[in-house]
């Protein structure tokens, strides 16, 4: 796991420029450094040492001749079956790392070497001789690719904040953003709140010559196999998640694992067979797994490392988290990763996590609603509508029915896009920023539901998450959240062969309203409690709702809601006023408060503190 920078264009001044950009991926790779240049191109490198810990393994890599030059972020679990391949057909290694195996695999296979890798990654090689760059990003987008084309340079990056130290760079905030993050609680494009910056998107690759060429050489196919039995679907889950798990714990240090009362990280910890887990919780009863966390390492006999977050330290850190971040995500939960990956570093490097289980098996509890209430959707769609539009209107928010009402008179195409749906309705986003916004949701998910649009409901949304949540939110929040301390998170769900089989599960297999993850909590079950295999879907709580009604953060809130920065882009009498709303509600109906959004606007604006005023 490590972090590169670099750029292709002028390298007057390059070795101090390139100086400047890597430092500030220190945290990505605290043990060494490295630099390449030439008269067209520079890259950088930091590393946090996992497999072959000795210098042999630093970066920037080389081939044989020095034509081409690597630097590499991530995994790959099967690179030593790609390393004797590679051997056989003449090419010589120096080192013994994973890594080395991509630069060797390039000259090989070309751009076919990405069918073949198993594992996470984002990387550049440049191509001196030809003074061309190649790089790409891992299948589902663990590792986080940032690019940008500023005057006559091209930069690239492990994290935007790099990319702000080259002189070429001009910061301007992409206020067009706004609106799709005031719905989503991010960015849901390959655009950044930084004007000209773009992540790659996961299952691409680009070359640049002076030109530009984006292509796409990864694409989900869900395929049903109406043939494989229940049973069948179970015994396959077993087998293909304990090959994962093996293949994840590949390093040449500790591997240990993150734990919440859930079974997916329950059923990772149980395969792993890991010496140590981690788990943080608040002091809050609904907000706190920490009981069962512990409960689940003694049944297993592992030892859990465990302390609760308090509230001084969440609202303390949210600044430098968002430094950490790069861009604005609004989910609570990212702080609570912070300080899980933080008591992780004081024992370990790498650790195992259960992102991606429930878009691939079918487990958010959302998934559930369109196989349910299938009488009322036989109303005509038009009496829906009006139904739904009737709501709205003239139902008070919080009323028992309203949302319901409102959600099925809609297609699900047009309710339904993300696991994070309704902070802000275009309607509500464009009322509150002081330059409105265009509809944006519909041009960002209409493409994707064209493609599974002969799927089932439950395949469209898991497609929908898959592109979009998981992407944006889950594991952007995991890689730097876990880099922020220098840790290493290894996602064994979103695994190559997992993802074929997965793709493959009947609906039945995936959801039956109401249980979800029907399969993939029965192959589970087989080595744990089943109290534990069958625990309803909790993510990661945070008391947000309760702490924003207290005056200390209360008034914290409001000091940013009336800030410059605030009245730059948003109509902040609604701000305040919405926030007063919120304060003087008895905490009740959840449906009823605004807390996500003044949460959702909350994040932002301190982002941008950090970022356009800080100095």
């Amino acid at each position: 796991m490590c972090g590169f920078s670099g750029f292709v264009g002028s390298t007057v001044d390059g070795r101090k420029i390139l100086k400047s950009m890597t430092d500030t991926l220190v945290h990505r790779g605290p043990d060494s450094e490295g630099a390449y240049l030439d008269e067209h191109a520079a890259l950088g490198f930091r590393r946090l040492s996992i497999i072959d810990i000795s210098n042999s393994g630093n970066q920037p890599l080389y081939n044989e001749d020095g034509s081409k030059i690597l630097t590499f972020n991530g995994e790959i679990y099967n690179y030593r079956e790609l390393r004797n391949e590679l051997i056989a057909a003449g090419h010589i290694f120096h080192s013994d790392t994973d890594s080395e195996t991509i630069i060797h695999g390039y000259e090989e296979w070309g751009e076919d070497m990405l069918h073949r890798l198993r594992g996470m990654f984002s990387f550049v090689i440049w191509d001196k001789n030809q003074r061309k760059l190649f790089g790409a990003r891992d299948m589902f987008g663990i590792k986080p690719f940032y690019y940008a084309k500023m005057k006559h340079t091209f930069l690239f990056a492990s994290e935007i904040k790099a990319l702000l130290k080259h002189p070429d760079f001009v910061k301007e905030l992409n206020e067009d953003a706004m609106g799709n993050y005031l719905s989503f609680q991010f960015v849901p494009t390959a655009e950044t709140f930084f004007k000209g910056v773009f992540a790659l998107e996961p299952g691409h690759y680009f070359t640049y010559d002076g030109t530009f060429e984006l292509h796409k050489y990864y694409e989900p196919h869900f395929e049903e196999d109406y043939h494989k039995t229940f049973e069948e679907a179970v015994e396959e889950i077993r087998t293909v998640m304990a090959d994962s798990v093996k293949a994840h714990k590949v390093a040449d240090v500790e591997v240990a694992s993150y734990l919440s009362g859930g079974v997916d990280s329950s059923y990772l910890t149980q395969l792993g067979n890991v010496d140590h887990t981690f788990t943080v919780g608040f002091d809050c009863k609904k907000c706190n797994e920490i009981g069962k966390a512990k409960k689940f390492a003694d049944y297993i006999d592992t030892e859990n490392e465990a302390r609760l977050i308090s509230e001084e330290e969440y609202w303390g850190s949210l600044s430098d988290i968002q430094y950490y971040m790069d861009e604005p995500v609004a989910d609570p939960a990212a702080v609570a990763l912070y300080f899980l990956s933080r008591e992780a570093a004081k024992k370990v490097k790498v650790v195992l996590s259960g992102e991606g289980a429930d878009e691939l098996f079918g487990g958010y509890n959302i998934y559930c609603e369109p196989l349910e209430h299938t009488g009322f959707d036989k109303i005509p769609k038009a009496v829906r509508s009006w139904l739904a539009q009737f709501a709205e209107i003239y139902l008070p928010r919080g009323m028992k029915g309203r949302g319901f009402l409102m959600r099925h008179g809609k297609t699900l195409e047009q309710r339904y896009y993300c696991n994070a749906t309704n902070i802000f309705s275009e309607r509500e986003a464009d009322r509150i920023l002081k330059r409105g916004c265009k509809p944006g949701i519909q041009k960002v998910t209409e493409p994707l539901y064209k493609r599974v649009r002969k799927k089932d409901p439950v395949t469209q949304m898991q497609y929908v998450d898959l592109h979009l949540w998981l992407v944006h939110d889950i594991l952007m929040k995991g890689d730097k959240m876990g880099m922020a301390n220098s840790v290493e998170v290894r996602v064994p769900y979103l695994d190559k062969k997992v993802m074929e089989l997965a793709q493959t599960l009947p609906l039945a297999c995936k959801v039956d309203a109401p249980r979800t993850k029907v399969a993939f909590r029965e192959a589970a079950n087989g080595g744990m409690p089943h109290e534990t295999a069958e625990r309803k879907k909790l993510g990661f709580p945070v008391p947000i709702r309760k702490w924003l009604k207290e005056d200390k953060y209360y008034d914290m809130v409001k000091t940013v809601f009336e800030s410059e920065a605030a009245e730059k882009y948003f109509d902040t009498k609604k701000l305040v006023r919405m926030l007063k709303r919120y304060k003087n509600k008895k905490l009740g109906n959840r449906k009823a408060d605004d807390s996500r959004k003044i949460w959702t606007v909350y994040i932002f604006l301190l982002w941008y503190q950090r970022f356009f005023e800080a100095k």
